[in-house]
C-alpha cells in the first residue's frame, strides 16, 4: 500500500512539472529578460505553501493556480506580473504567508494586486450581503489596477470548470454569482470568449437539463453545420484570395446559453433558432488599410448573398465601449436561412478575444480609450461613499450588460450612454451641476421631458434652471450608476439640512414637556412613530408632520410601552428563523411535511410544485420562501444573500394540489378547445382554475391556470396536450 502512495506522488510531481511547464510556454510572448525567474520564484512559493492542500477532487492543490495562471496567460494575454500574482492569488488567504512577505519577495504592485484578489473575511453583515461587499472592494482594486479583475476571472472561469465535486448548494450559489456579476464584467471588458464559457457553464448547473438537452442537439447536427459552413464560405474565400486578401473563414456555434436565451425570448423552441452559428471572417490588414478592407469584404460577401437591410451593425466605425470593433451583417444563405456575417481584421479579432489586455499592446494605434473612460465613471460611483454595497451592485449591474447608444452635444462632441438612458442621464454625464438644475431638454431641437428615452444619434441640449433642485422620483428616471449615485447624495444633503433645523426644533419641544433629550428616548421616539431612523423623525418634526399634541400622546402611551418588551432585530430574526429550520443535524428543509412546524411560503415570482429544483430564502418578515433554482430572481438572491439561502427538497406527501399555468399555442381548429379541456379533464387528479383564449387570424393562443401535483404530473399532462390534433406548442409559465 505503502509503495503505490509514494509512486502516486512522484507521478503528481511529474505532472505539476509538466503543467508549470506548460504555463511557461504560454508566457512566452510577453516574457522579457529575468521574467522567468520571477515566474519560477512565485511557483516555488505557492508549491511550496499549499504543499498539504488538496482540491475537492482530491487532486492537489497547486493545480489550481497554475490553471488560473494559464487562462491569464492564454486567454487573456496578461503579462509576467499578473502571472505571478494568479500563481498566489491564494496564498495570503489559505495559508502562513502574509501581504508583507509578498510585498518583500516580489514588490509593492504584485503585493497590492494580490490584496485586491483576497477576499475579505468580514463579519456577517445581516444588511448587506458579504458577496456585494467583497465585489465592491474588488472594484475599489479595479480602479487602481485592471488586473485584479482579470485574474479573478480567470479564477472565476478555472472554479466554473472544475465545479463538478462541489456539494449542490455550492454550484448553485457560485453559478449564480457568475451569471450575476462576473458573465457581465468579462462582457464589459470585451472577453466575449470568457462571457460565453462563464454563461455556459452556469446553465449546466443552474438549468442541467436544458443545457444537457441543447447541447445534445448542436451535437446532432454538428456534420450538417460543417458541410453548410464550407459551401458557405468556399465562393467568399475564392473572391478574397482573388483580389489579393489574406483572410481565414469560419463558422462559430452560437453558445448555448445564447441559444437558450433567444429561445425564451422568442418563445420559440430549438427547431426554429436559425442562427446556431456565425461565419467569422478575419483579414490580415494594416492599421491603415483596416476601414476600406472590413468594407471591400463586406461588399464581396453582400454580392453573393443577399444581405438584410435592417441588420447592418457597424462598429468598425464607432466602437462599443469596451473597444469591440466589428462589422455585422445577416444575409440569406443559399438554402434559404439567414446567417450572421462578422467582418474584422486580427487586431480587432484578438481585442474581441481578450479584450482588455489586448488594449494595451495597440494602445498606440488605438485612439478610442472607451475602457480607460469607463473604468473613470467607476472611481467615480466608488467615490460615492454612503451607497449601500447592494443598491450600488445592482446599479453597477445595470451599468455592465447595457449596449450602448451614442449621443452628440450641441456642439458636436459625442457621448456615450447605456441603451434606455433619458434625457437627465445625459445631463448627468455632462456635469453634476447640469444634471441636478436640469428642467427639460431639446433632442433634435424639439423640446422633451427629463425622462425622455434618448434614440441612438440624437443632439441634446439640456435645459437648466437656478431655482430647480433634485427631485426623489428622479431616481426612476435615470438609469446610469452616475446619475443615481449623484442624485442620491443631493438628496441626502437636502435632508440633512431640513433634519438639522429639525432637529432644533424637537429639542425644544421636548424641554417644555420636560423629556429628557437623549439616544435612548428619540429611538423611542422614532419607534413610536414607525420611523426608520431619528433622522426620519427630525424631518417629520421641521414638515410639521409631529406636533406638539403628538409628543403629549407619546408620553401618555411611554408608560404602557416600558411594560412591554423590546423587539428584536432584524439579525436576530433572521438567525433565530435560521436555526429553527435548519436545526441541530439536518441543513436541508422538506417540504411538504408539516406546514404547521415551519412557516414557509411558495414564492408567487415562480410557483413551484413538487418535483422543480428548489431553494428556500429566508425573509425578514414573511418566513421562508421556496423558489425554483430557475425561478428569474434566483441568481440575484443567490449571489447577493447567500448566507440566506437554505437548501430544501421536496417530502413525498399526500396529495396536494399546486396552482401553475400553462400557455397553449397551435392552430385553430373546429373543437380544439373542447379537445383540450377534454384532456384536462379525463385526467381526474386536475383541476382547472381559469382559461382565457384568444384567436387571431387562425392561431390559437391560450392559457390554462390548473391544479397540479407534482411536476411528473405536469410532464406528463403537457405530453397529453401536444398529442391533441392542432396544437403546436405547450409551456408552463409563471404566474
Amino acid at each position: 500500500m505503502k509503495n503505490t502512495l509514494v509512486i502516486d506522488l512522484e507521478a503528481e510531481k511529474q505532472e505539476i512539472l509538466k503543467r508549470y511547464r506548460a504555463l511557461l510556454r504560454a508566457c512566452k510572448p510577453t516574457m522579457q529578460k529575468g521574467d522567468k525567474k520571477e515566474i519560477r520564484k512565485a511557483f516555488d512559493m505557492a508549491l511550496e505553501s499549499h504543499k498539504d492542500m488538496r482540491r475537492k477532487s482530491g487532486e492537489p492543490y497547486i493545480y489550481h493556480p497554475i490553471a488560473v495562471a494559464q487562462i491569464a496567460a492564454e486567454e487573456i494575454g496578461l503579462g509576467t506580473t499578473s502571472i505571478v500574482c494568479a500563481l498566489l492569488h491564494d496564498v495570503v488567504e489559505d495559508t502562513e504567508i502574509t501581504l508583507e512577505d509578498i510585498e518583500r519577495e516580489f514588490g509593492k504592485k504584485t503585493a497590492k494586486i494580490i490584496d485586491g484578489l483576497t477576499k475579505i473575511a468580514g463579519v456577517f453583515d445581516y444588511n448587506s450581503s458579504l458577496q456585494a461587499e467583497n465585489f465592491r472592494k474588488m472594484l475599489l482594486t479595479l480602479a487602481d489596477d485592471v488586473r485584479v479583475i482579470l485574474i479573478k476571472l480567470a479564477d472565476r472561469l478555472h472554479n466554473m470548470r472544475t465545479m463538478d465535486f462541489m456539494p449542490r448548494h455550492k454550484q448553485l450559489k457560485i453559478a449564480s454569482e457568475t451569471i450575476y456579476l462576473y458573465a457581465p464584467l468579462a462582457h464589459r471588458l470585451g472577453l466575449y470568449a470568457i462571457k460565453s464559457e462563464l454563461e455556459d457553464l452556469s446553465m449546466k448547473y443552474l438549468e442541467p437539463d436544458t443545457y444537457k438537452f441543447i447541447a445534445t442537439k448542436l451535437n446532432e447536427k454538428k456534420a450538417e453545420r460543417t458541410l453548410f459552413v464550407k459551401q458557405f464560405v468556399d465562393p467568399i474565400n475564392e473572391i478574397l484570395a482573388e483580389q489579393g486578401f489574406v483572410a481565414s473563414t469560419y463558422g462559430r456555434p452560437k453558445s448555448i446559453h445564447s441559444i437558450w436565451n433567444k429561445m425564451k425570448k422568442k418563445n420559440i423552441p430549438f427547431e426554429e433558432v436559425y442562427d446556431l452559428f456565425a461565419i467569422r471572417i478575419i483579414l490580415d490588414s494594416t492599421p491603415e488599410n483596416e476601414k476600406a478592407d472590413c468594407w471591400k469584404a463586406y461588399s464581396i460577401v453582400t454580392d453573393l448573398y443577399r444581405p438584410n437591410p435592417d441588420r447592418l451593425r457597424d462598429w468598425v466605425s464607432s466602437p462599443k465601449g469596451n473597444g469591440y470593433e466589428s462589422l455585422h451583417t445577416t444575409v440569406m444563405g443559399p438554402k434559404g436561412q439567414w446567417v450572421e456575417v462578422q467582418i474584422r481584421t486580427q487586431r480587432m479579432n484578438e481585442i474581441a478575444e481578450k479584450g482588455f489586455a489586448a488594449h494595451w499592446k495597440y494602445k498606440e494605434s488605438s485612439n478610442d480609450n472607451g475602457l480607460d473612460q469607463w473604468i473613470m465613471k467607476v472611481r467615480e460611483m466608488l467615490s460615492n461613499p454612503e451607497a449601500n454595497a447592494l443598491d450600488f451592485l445592482d446599479d453597477f449591474k445595470m451599468n455592465l450588460f447595457s449596449d450602448e447608444i451614442f449621443i452628440f452635444t450641441p456642439k458636436g462632441a459625442l457621448i456615450q450612454l447605456p441603451l434606455g438612458a433619458t434625457a437627465l442621464d445625459f445631463a448627468f454625464e455632462i456635469h453634476t451641476d447640469v444634471g441636478a438644475r436640469c428642467i427639460g431638454a431639446k433632442v433634435n431641437h424639439k423640446l422633451v421631458p427629463l425622462s425622455y428615452k434618448l434614440q441612438n444619434g440624437d443632439q441634446v441640449e439640456i435645459i437648466t434652471s437656478s431655482k430647480q433642485m433634485p427631485k426623489e422620483d428622479w431616481l426612476n428616471t435615470v438609469v446610469t450608476a452616475k446619475a443615481k449615485s449623484k442624485i442620491k447624495s443631493s438628496l441626502k444633503e437636502e435632508k440633512r439640512k431640513v433634519a438639522e433645523a429639525g432637529k432644533e426644533l424637537l429639542e425644544r419641544k421636548l424641554k417644555s414637556l420636560k423629556i429628557t433629550y437623549n439616544t435612548d428616548n428619540l429611538l423611542k421616539l422614532s419607534y413610536y412613530f414607525k420611523l426608520g431612523s431619528t433622522q426620519e423623525l427630525f424631518i417629520d418634526v421641521a414638515n410639521g408632520k409631529i406636533e406638539l399634541k403628538d409628543l403629549k400622546e407619546y408620553l401618555a402611551s411611554e408608560k404602557e410601552v416600558e411594560n412591554r418588551v423590546g423587539e428584536k432585530n432584524e439579525g436576530q430574526q433572521i438567525e433565530a428563523l435560521l436555526n429553527k429550520v435548519k436545526g441541530p443535524e439536518s441543513d436541508i428543509l422538506l417540504i411538504g411535511e408539516d406546514l404547521q412546524k415551519i412557516d414557509y411560503t411558495l414564492a408567487a415570482c415562480c410557483n413551484p410544485i413538487p418535483g422543480d429544483d428548489v431553494f428556500g430564502f429566508v425573509t425578514v418578515n414573511e418566513g421562508i420562501k421556496i423558489h425554483r433554482t430557475s425561478c428569474p430572481n434566483a441568481a440575484q438572491l443567490m449571489a447577493n444573500y447567500g448566507y440566506r439561502v437554505i437548501k430544501a427538497k421536496w417530502n413525498k406527501q399526500q396529495e396536494l394540489t399546486f396552482l401553475t399555468g400553462l400557455h397553449i399555442v397551435g392552430i385553430d381548429d373546429v373543437g380544439l378547445i373542447n379537445n383540450i379541456t377534454k384532456v384536462i379533464s379525463n385526467d381526474f387528479k386536475v383541476n382547472m382554475r381559469s382559461i382565457t383564449v384568444d384567436t387571431d387570424n387562425g392561431i390559437f393562443d391560450g392559457s390554462i391556470m390548473i391544479f397540479v401535483n407534482d411536476k411528473d404530473h405536469l410532464d406528463n399532462l403537457i405530453k397529453n396536450l401536444l398529442e391533441v390534433r392542432g396544437v403546436t406548442g405547450v409551456t408552463r409559465f409563471d404566474a
